[in-house]
């Protein structure tokens, strides 16, 4: 049985080398799940870390009844890690944040208030604790996914994000990916509400990202979720004689 299907929410975390981070995260995430606007639990995602990352997750998942993980040798890189915590998610909702504590697990609660009314609830940051440079850089690429996608979203960046489980399973899934999720789920015909969440500087570690992956390589997707959009298919079965199952039995 999987275990997140007693759940009504799960947070999946992508972790890649975050070893100087796990400790004060899985404090963090202990601490948030009694308070919880509804019963939740974690999924830790190894994207094939190098470093003592998934020993530590694996003593965390020991400690904690509501912590689990998958992990793979290969870092597949963060579109994957969420794909792989959407594929093995049973609860009706699911979210994700970043393993650098840059948005905290407290913040869920902002959200998920407003879970059963949009398909998605993203986050805004506000007062982001990063360099100028990266700010910059945010702000063009933000500003051209927007004219390119017209989703709407402020921030796609920002690691704080809940929404229905079964939407995010359909959400077509691509290199890059992360960074659509609002116009994926539009392209659905589903909802999305953003809303202004805290934002720190980043506890230990360093950030993953450098500027081919955070302006040329979204530009290359961009293009792509464009065609996407003119071609995506919507369908509505309204009939049928199948029994209920999930398709795979």
């Amino acid at each position: 049985m999987n275990q997140t299907q007693n759940y009504d929410f799960t947070i999946i975390v992508p972790v890649f080398n975050e070893e100087e981070c796990m400790d004060a995260l899985c404090a963090k995430l202990a601490e948030y799940l009694p308070k919880a606007l509804c019963k939740s639990c974690v999924l830790f995602v190894n994207d094939g870390s190098s470093d003592k990352s998934l020993e530590m997750i694996k003593k965390a998942c020991q400690v904690s009844p509501d912590f689990f993980y998958l992990s793979y040798s290969k870092n597949s890189g963060k579109s994957a890690a969420l794909k792989a915590g959407f594929d093995y998610c049973c609860s009706e909702y699911v979210g994700y944040i970043d393993a650098d504590l840059q948005t905290l697990p407290e913040d869920f609660n902002t959200l998920l208030q407003y879970r059963t009314q949009y398909t998605l609830v993203a986050g805004i940051r506000m007062n982001r604790q990063d360099t100028k440079s990266k700010k910059i850089q945010s702000k063009i690429g933000n500003a051209f996914r927007r004219s390119m996608t017209h989703d709407g979203a402020i921030d796609t960046g920002c690691p704080l994000k809940v929404m229905r489980t079964d939407a995010a399973k359909r959400m077509p899934f691509f290199t890059g990916m992360h960074r659509f999720i609002q116009a994926l789920i539009l392209m659905g015909e589903g909802t999305a509400k953003q809303i202004h969440v805290p934002s720190y500087a980043r506890v230990a570690g360093v950030s993953k990202y450098s500027m081919w992956n955070r302006l040329v390589g979204p530009f290359i997707d961009c293009l792509a979720v464009r065609w996407m959009r003119k071609n995506y298919l919507n369908y509505h079965v309204n009939d049928t004689d199948l029994k209920p199952g999930t398709g795979l039995e």
